[in-house]
């Protein structure tokens, strides 16, 4: 009990002498008021940055790109956490500046660790700033038909360092998101499907035409992969033994092989029953008939 209040007695001589001051009270008055002014500043700029990346994230709703929820969100806290990790390091810094800490050689030796780790990593950066930028501006998204260089396929997984899209033949390529240069999505707007119909220059084209706009009508009523009726643009070329008639169709994006073989097929079936002739190949065989010698 006696060492306790010895204890006491001395903390209370040492606060009299350091703060009995009414200059040193005053600066230590002042100390505390910076470090609130710092701490109320650093939560504005926060709150600031949630309400710009707010506004950020509900503007890319109206992009023609499809737009993911979740990946909002994602990108959302993403940006916030980033924000305020930096705002509250450089708080935490300047706080440790006003009550006397010497930040030199804090700061030189993040300087030099810093630079060591963008020397060794390189690659690694780039790859994670670019996968920022893809997944923040929605470039493409899980299940888009894209290009990337040669390779093409499904992308089956976007993460902050690599891409992974899969091939139509089964293949699975990982692409480091820094080596993205370019990047062609086949998802982002409707397909048009394309097909030539050739017909013998014995045949009626106008009947023909009239046929050709009937059946499409009909693919039409029965296919919901096409967003409206088909157009029968005429004759695109003239062979040296055919005509070529061009259909075409809206559809929905990738749907364009699976809409061109619907239409190649009813299309052939139609013409059958209409009796229009498809050219083909005919051998036609000439007999030199032997003539007598008196002949």
């Amino acid at each position: 009990m006696k060492l306790k209040t010895h204890l006491f007695q001395d903390l209370m001589t040492w606060l009299k002498e350091h703060f009995g001051n009414p200059e040193t009270l005053m600066m230590l008055v002042w100390i505390v008021v910076k470090i609130a002014l710092i701490y109320i500043i650093a939560r504005i700029c926060i709150k600031i940055a949630d309400k710009t990346i707010s506004h950020m994230v509900a503007a890319r709703e109206k992009s023609p790109l499809k737009f993911d929820k979740r990946r909002s969100d994602t990108i959302g806290k993403l940006i916030h956490n980033l924000i305020a990790y930096t705002v509250n390091l450089v708080a935490i810094m300047l706080i440790l500046g006003q009550v006397g800490l010497n930040l030199g050689p804090l700061l030189a030796g993040a300087g030099v660790l810093g630079l060591a780790i963008g020397f060794g990593a390189q690659s690694l950066v780039k790859d994670v700033i670019t996968g920022f930028f893809i997944i923040f501006e929605d470039q493409f998204g899980v299940g888009d038909v894209i290009q990337i260089d040669q390779f093409k396929g499904t992308v089956e997984e976007i993460g902050i360092r690599v891409t992974r899209i899969k091939s139509w033949t089964g293949e699975v390529h990982i692409i480091p998101n820094g080596n993205i240069k370019q990047v062609t999505n086949f998802s982002t707007y409707n397909s048009i499907a394309i097909v030539d119909v050739a017909i013998s220059y014995e045949s009626d084209i106008d009947r023909t035409l009239s046929v050709l706009k009937e059946v499409v009508g009909h693919i039409h009523e029965h296919t919901n992969k096409i967003v409206k009726e088909p157009e029968v643009l005429g004759v695109q070329m003239l062979g040296t033994s055919e005509l070529k008639i061009r259909v075409i169709a809206e559809c929905l994006p990738n749907t364009q092989g699976e809409v061109g073989r619907i239409m190649n097929a009813q299309i052939k079936k139609q013409l059958d029953a209409y009796g229009i002739e498809v050219p083909y190949p005919r051998v036609v065989n000439y007999m030199k008939s032997d003539r007598g010698e008196g002949a």
